[in-house]
């Protein structure tokens, strides 16, 4: 705990000198933000020791939970080894995370290129797409990306491009040219106003029929997050995603999975893509690759993909692309130490099994008038307030602020949309470290049963 001077002193310093992401900083000095001290488990505590339940671990990414001292440990012995050196030459942490991660991820998805975050990650990964196209297809110009409303691929250019968000978006425009979105799979909120499953997966439909009207020899990749998340937690019904695969297949256009979010455990398989059964040609994550002990990104690719960037130096036909802290023999310590971690304590069985168990109890909170409808994955869930169950009219931001702020005060910190799509800004979104206990989970459910039925 941080005496009472001292903690006024911090956030002195904080509010004349930091710039918070997504914060309006005018009503900062009327309510300075919470001063986190410590973590431990799925616990934050703050300065004036209040406890905290985090279910959304940090930013969807702390996903072996806080306080893990072997992370913390292999970090401290590799900086004293190698605190850095650039990745044109190969390190230890990094070859041997490689190696793990392509054992995790399977079949053919053996080459891995590192990066810092998820938004790069994305953004490399369009790169490549890009240049595979031209290399593998000389005589076409395959460069659009077709992306879907509602997703979240990052803040740089093109990962922004990407992002199927209007609020995040048109504050930048123009943005990157080539990108195109289609529906995403929305059972809740169909755009096209049919129900599953007479719908005959219309959604994944307009990818296809996207993909013809530009011409596939324009079209280098489609991106998909396995669970949207931070556009809703949209949950697609099984078949949607291996259709998707086959209509990309259909037309030699990549498939791109983003696991920043879904991957690690989070939907209860060590990726999202193995939840539905399918196998993309690029992976992107971030997050969970390191529990977010620190930051770390990577793109994985199939043999098949990384044999066309294979020739003559005078062919220049590598891979343009670099990153300064891309392979950081540091962070991928951290990675290596982070799945060891996720085997030994068995977290990706554990977000299945209790996750299919809390989802289970989050359901009963369909009955309250606010809730319209429950959703999740794994360890991944959405709960979607609405003013009128019948219309679906959603809740306002007014009602989603006061359930956050309740659940605050009660010590459970909960997740919510915040400017994604105009006007539908309206779900609490839970994603809790794979560490999270049945009593505390029992705790969160208590603490929305009360604050549901309240308002």
């Amino acid at each position: 705990m941080t005496s009472g001077p001292e903690k006024q002193a911090i956030l002195a310093t904080d509010l004349e000198h930091v710039w918070h992401p997504m914060t309006q900083h005018s009503l900062l000095a009327g309510k300075p933000p919470m001063l986190v001290v410590e973590a431990f488990g799925s616990t934050v505590v703050d300065a004036d020791g209040k406890s905290y339940i985090d279910t959304m671990a940090g930013l969807w990414c702390v996903t072996a939970g806080y306080g893990q001292t072997a992370i913390a440990d292999r970090v401290y012995r590799q900086m004293k080894t190698l605190p850095y050196y650039p990745h044109t030459a190969a390190n230890v942490p990094a070859a041997e995370l490689a190696r793990e991660l392509s054992a995790c991820l399977g079949g053919d998805l053996k080459r891995i290129y590192f990066t810092c975050s998820g938004s790069e990650a994305n953004d490399a990964a369009f790169k490549l797409a890009r240049q595979f196209g031209r290399l593998a297809r000389p005589g076409e110009n395959r460069y659009k990306i077709i992306a879907r409303h509602r997703a979240y691929h990052g803040t740089t250019m093109g990962a922004l491009s990407a992002t199927g968000q209007s609020e995040r978006k048109w504050r930048f425009e123009p943005l990157v040219p080539g990108f195109l979105h289609a529906a995403p799979a929305y059972c809740y909120r169909c755009a096209f106003g049919k129900s599953y499953p007479a719908c005959d997966l219309e959604c994944a439909a307009q990818i296809e029929t996207m993909i013809l009207h530009e011409g596939p020899e324009t079209v280098a990749a489609v991106i998909v997050e396995p669970v949207v998340g931070g556009g809703g937690i949209l949950v697609p019904v099984d078949e949607y995603l291996p259709v998707v695969r086959e209509i990309t297949r259909r037309y030699g256009v990549l498939l791109i999975a983003d696991e920043v979010i879904s991957g690690f455990g989070r939907t209860g398989r060590m990726f999202g893509f193995q939840t539905y059964g399918i196998e993309p040609d690029i992976v992107t994550m971030a997050k969970g690759l390191t529990s977010a002990y620190l930051p770390l990104g990577a793109v994985a690719t199939t043999g098949a993909i990384f044999s066309a960037f294979l020739g003559e130096l005078e062919d220049r036909v590598h891979l343009v692309q670099v990153n300064t802290f891309g392979g950081h023999p540091v962070a991928c310590a951290a990675g290596l130490a982070n799945l060891e971690l996720l085997a030994e304590q068995r977290l990706v069985e554990r977000a299945a099994d209790a996750g299919r168990r809390f989802l289970g109890a989050l359901k009963d909170l369909e009955r309250y008038p606010l809730v319209g409808e429950v959703r999740g994955k794994g360890m991944i869930f959405g709960i979607e307030l609405v003013a009128d169950k019948k219309t679906k009219a959603p809740a306002t931001p007014a009602i989603i602020n006061r359930v956050v702020a309740r659940a605050l005060e009660q010590g459970v910190i909960l997740g919510k949309t915040t400017m994604t799509t105009f006007h539908l800004n309206n779900v609490i979104t839970l994603s809790p470290p794979l560490v999270i206990t049945s009593e505390e989970l029992d705790t969160v459910l208590a603490v929305l049963h009360a604050t549901l039925k309240d308002l």
